[in-house]
């Protein structure tokens, strides 16, 4: 575990609300100069605290306007191993999210579709049909805060 001081943080803190910030961004936001701040973000990434930089998209501009929370219960009987469900439910471009829970269900999956119809179809014949699935539960996203 790394130590962290208070200006790690910051620079944390800037890179967490916009991870596209360059180096010189980050240090006018901190107080620090250009050189300071890149040698600061590349000792947390060599560190192993900054795992990796992401772009977030806008998923409505995209044409999908429907997020659905699916917990999935696989089936005790003939169990489907874990990695095997694991790899070919990554494998469905909608499915953004997949996360091996503890709980009621073995998987939360977060699954994009253009509209209800469109979720219901990837529902029927793309997540049902997948090996060892057998209780799933559907929560669709009202909104975001």
């Amino acid at each position: 575990m790394m130590d962290l001081d208070d200006m790690d943080r910051a620079i944390l803190k800037a890179l967490e609300a916009d991870g596209g910030l360059s180096a010189a961004a980050v240090g006018a936001q901190v107080g620090l100069s250009q050189p300071a701040a890149w040698r600061r973000i590349r000792q947390l990434e060599d560190g192993g605290v900054i795992l990796g930089r992401r772009i977030v998209l806008d998923r409505a501009k995209l044409g999908f306007d429907v997020v659905v929370y699916l917990g999935v219960k696989l089936a005790a009987k003939g169990r489907v191993s874990l990695e095997d469900f694991e790899r070919a439910v990554s494998a469905i471009p909608e499915v953004q999210v997949v996360q091996h829970v503890l709980g009621i269900y073995d998987y939360r999956l977060k699954v994009v579709a253009r509209d209800l119809s469109d979720f219901e179809r990837i529902l029927r014949r793309r997540i049902m049909t997948l090996p060892g699935v057998g209780d799933v539960e559907s929560n669709v996203l009202l909104s975001e805060g």
